[in-house]
């Protein structure tokens, strides 16, 4: 019924039948763990990440080489383009034999090459045990069906719901994150971060109605904002200052990190009014 009046709907109303039949355990996507990824997977084996839009892996592989104590010396990483092939290739033989990890980026955006890479996958017969090859592509039906057998494939897709969102961004932050400025209000301004990040991201799934131009908000803006706070609290703490400078928290953030993604005069002033509803002294009120 729902598939004939209202197409648009039909996700959520599927959804909204699993948790009723079983429960929402089965709809929420678990984050990524990139360690298990790694365990999982071999010297002949790429690592294919299907990308949804406002995702990068980037960083936790980063993050991943290391944990995994491989060396930023032995990463190589390269945005796929116009007359990048060369380039990878001679990138991917040269690790296979050294033991590196290679990351080709955005595959999708030079497929006419990637027949070539499957000939130079398949060419690669005896790599050094070390070697991983990490591919990363938004979903294109031209990628070869040869490479994506032999691979490991991971999917990445946006958390569903304000409350997955936030948790998600918690998972990528450790308890040394969380402790790295001794004011008492660090912790509540990195929530409200975390909630603000999540409402961005989240108005995305309403079309034209949640913002007039597509903008791809991700985790670096969560990240440098991140810093941003804990850079501020720590020069308020410094210089023994009794009110946070809010202002210049929420120029910053709305204006120049965030907001530097912003085209359009509408959203950003979408965005500034968040800033001003959840960036204030308010937030440590008693009630």
């Amino acid at each position: 019924m729902v598939r004939i009046f209202r197409p648009d709907r039909v996700i959520n109303a599927i959804k909204n039948f699993i948790i009723e039949r079983m429960n929402d355990y089965y709809v929420k996507s678990p984050p990524i763990n990139y360690t298990k990824i790694f365990e999982q997977s071999t010297e002949k084996t790429p690592i294919v990440f299907i990308l949804s839009p406002g995702a990068d892996p980037f960083s936790d592989v980063q993050k991943l080489v290391e944990q995994v104590g491989i060396g930023m010396n032995k990463f190589r990483f390269l945005a796929l383009g116009q007359g990048m092939g060369d380039t990878a290739k001679q990138y991917i033989e040269s690790g296979a034999m050294r033991g590196h990890w290679v990351m080709l980026q955005n595959c999708h955006l030079l497929v006419s090459w990637l027949k070539k890479l499957e000939a130079i996958i398949e060419n690669i017969t005896k790599p050094d045990k070390n070697f991983r090859l990490w591919l990363t592509t938004a979903p294109s039906d031209r990628f070869p069906l040869g490479i994506l057998q032999k691979s490991l494939k991971v999917v990445t897709e946006p958390p569903d719901g304000l409350g997955q969102n936030i948790k998600s961004s918690y998972t990528k932050l450790t308890e040394e994150d969380l402790n790295e400025v001794p004011n008492k209000e660090f912790k509540s301004l990195i929530y409200v971060l975390s909630f603000t990040h999540a409402v961005l991201q989240e108005r995305k799934k309403f079309g034209k109605i949640g913002w007039n131009v597509t903008y791809d908000f991700n985790e670096s803006d969560f990240k440098i904002s991140f810093k941003l706070i804990s850079l501020y609290l720590n020069k308020a703490l410094a210089n023994n200052e009794e009110d946070l400078p809010w202002d210049t928290l929420r120029y910053l953030i709305g204006e120049a990190m965030y907001g530097g993604r912003v085209t359009d005069d509408c959203d950003r002033r979408v965005l500034n009014t968040y800033l001003k509803e959840y960036l204030g002294n308010f937030i440590f009120d008693t009630n």
